[in-house]
């Protein structure tokens, strides 16, 4: 599996595994009218803008083929007040790859950015239903703080946990 740097050619590819894998993902978590309305032509238009953002940071995991399986990307949201630290905001893979440490790489990746942009302290939103939760308390992520937001109408709890130090991560192998 390769782990690298997204390209603007690449955005159709996360595109495709973006909406695929939120209709796998969130199925009986968000209500299916709003996952029936994902589109790919728009999802690709929408990584089109956040791979050339600046201080925006996007990895694709490439099978074999060169077939694009899973992404992850990262920055520092803009209501982030706090020094020194950045969100990861997404790390989403095709469900039949999940389960194969392809998650893992991609958020080592993450946090090598993070490192490297002097963050020590790193945040990562996820729904309370999403069983990703889990992912990230395995690898020492702890609840912040939570919040109560709506998707396609339906309220869902949002819970945000945080790693103090990226050592849980970058130590890990």
């Amino acid at each position: 599996m390769n782990i690298r740097r997204a390209t603007i050619s690449d955005a159709e590819g996360i595109a495709r595994v973006h909406v695929d894998s939120w209709r796998t993902t969130y199925k009986n978590i968000i209500p299916d009218s709003f996952l029936a309305k994902l589109s790919y032509e728009q999802r690709t238009e929408l990584w089109k803008r956040n791979i050339a953002q600046t201080g925006n940071y996007v990895f694709v995991a490439e099978s074999p083929t060169g077939d694009i399986v899973g992404f992850a990307d990262c920055s520092k949201r803009k209501e982030n007040l706090i020094p020194n630290s950045g969100d990861l905001t997404s790390i989403y893979l095709l469900e039949e790859y999940q389960g194969q440490g392809i998650g893992k790489k991609l958020m080592k990746q993450l946090f090598l950015q993070f490192q490297e942009l002097g963050y020590d302290t790193v945040f990562v939103e996820v729904l309370e239903d999403n069983k990703t939760r889990y992912f990230y308390e395995a690898f020492g992520a702890e609840l912040f703080k939570s919040e109560t937001i709506k998707i396609g109408g339906k309220e869902l709890e949002l819970l945000i946990y945080r790693w103090e130090s990226l050592d849980a991560i970058l130590l890990n192998e």
